[in-house]
């Protein structure tokens, strides 16, 4: 990942908050050009957390993320 200095997980994300893909432990980029890391599916987001959270937690492709919280939260 390009200007990140930690390594990270990506868990990417239908428009139903369900898991299409998790990437674990992407290291930063060092050098330009930075490689492409897609989903390998359709998505339309992606989480981005500290390398090592994804696997804690036991995500995996199929399951349904819930985010508390965040029910008034309108994006524009």
């Amino acid at each position: 990942m390009k200007n990140t200095l930690i390594p990270l997980d990506m868990i990417w994300n239908d428009d139903q908050k369900r898991i299409v893909h998790v990437a674990q432990n992407v290291q930063p980029c060092k050098a330009d050009p930075c490689p492409s890391i897609p989903p390998g599916a359709p998505a339309s987001y992606v989480l981005e957390v500290a390398a090592g959270m994804a696997a804690r937690h036991g995500l995996a492709t199929g399951q349904t993320l819930r985010f508390d919280g965040l029910d008034n939260v309108v994006v524009r």
